[in-house]
C-alpha cells in the first residue's frame, strides 16, 4: 500500500511546520490539493480521511524549526511517519522535489495535485495546522494568527512591527520588511 506524505507550513513566519503520512483504506471522493480547495471543503474532507485511512501527523515547533532548521525539521517529521506507518505500507511518496536523501522515499512534484493519498495528506497537514493557529489565537490576540494562519502577510508583518516576535514566531525567518538580513549559512540537511 501507498502512503502519501505532505506538509503544511514551510514558508510561514509564525507556527508550527506540520507533515502528514496517509495510507487510504477506503476510497475518499473529491481529494485534491489542499490549497485549491475552499476552507470548509478541506474540514469535511478531513473526517472523512480520518475515518478511511491509517495516518499519522507530525508538528514541528516554531522553535524546533530555528533551532534544527526547516530541512532537518521535514526530513525527522517524514522518518517519523515512515516508522510509524511501515506496518501498513510498502511505498512512501513525499510531494516535492526531493527525498530528503531518505532512500525509500519516493518523490513528485504536484503529487499532491495528482495521487490520492498524497492529496488527503496534504489536507491532513493543512487543516491541522490552521486549527492550531486558531486555537492559539486568543493567547496572541495582538497578532491575529486566526486570519493569516502565520504567514507574511503586509497585516501580520506589520503586528510585527508593532509588537515584535512572539514565541511561536520563527526567529531564523528574516524580514526585509523589518530591514533584517539573512542569516549566516542554512544549516545543513543531513
Amino acid at each position: 500500500m501507498l502512503c502519501g506524505i505532505d506538509e503544511a507550513g514551510r514558508g510561514p513566519i509564525a507556527g508550527p511546520l506540520v507533515v502528514a503520512g496517509v495510507i487510504l483504506k477506503n476510497d475518499v471522493e473529491k481529494l485534491n490539493d489542499s490549497k485549491v480547495l475552499s476552507e470548509k471543503k478541506r474540514e469535511l474532507l478531513f473526517d472523512e480521511i480520518i475515518k478511511n485511512s491509517y495516518y499519522h501527523i507530525v508538528f514541528k515547533s516554531a522553535k524546533e524549526i530555528d533551532d534544527m532548521g526547516i530541512s532537518a525539521c521535514l526530513k525527522q517529521s517524514i522518518k517519523e511517519i515512515m516508522e510509524k506507518l511501515t506496518s501498513n505500507a510498502n511505498e512512501f511518496l513525499m510531494d516535492g522535489n526531493t527525498s530528503f536523501g531518505i532512500s525509500n522515499l519516493q518523490y513528485k512534484i504536484k503529487a499532491d495535485a495528482t495521487i490520492k493519498e498524497v492529496s488527503a495528506a496534504s489536507i491532513l497537514a493543512k487543516v491541522s495546522r490552521d486549527r492550531y493557529m486558531c486555537e492559539i489565537a486568543s493567547n496572541y490576540s495582538e497578532y491575529d494568527f486566526e486570519k493569516h494562519k502565520g504567514y507574511g502577510t503586509k497585516a501580520h508583518v506589520e503586528k510585527i512591527k508593532e509588537f515584535g516576535r512572539s514565541d511561536e514566531h520563527r526567529y531564523t525567518f528574516r524580514l526585509k520588511a523589518l530591514g533584517e538580513e539573512k542569516l549566516g549559512v542554512q544549516k545543513s540537511l543531513f
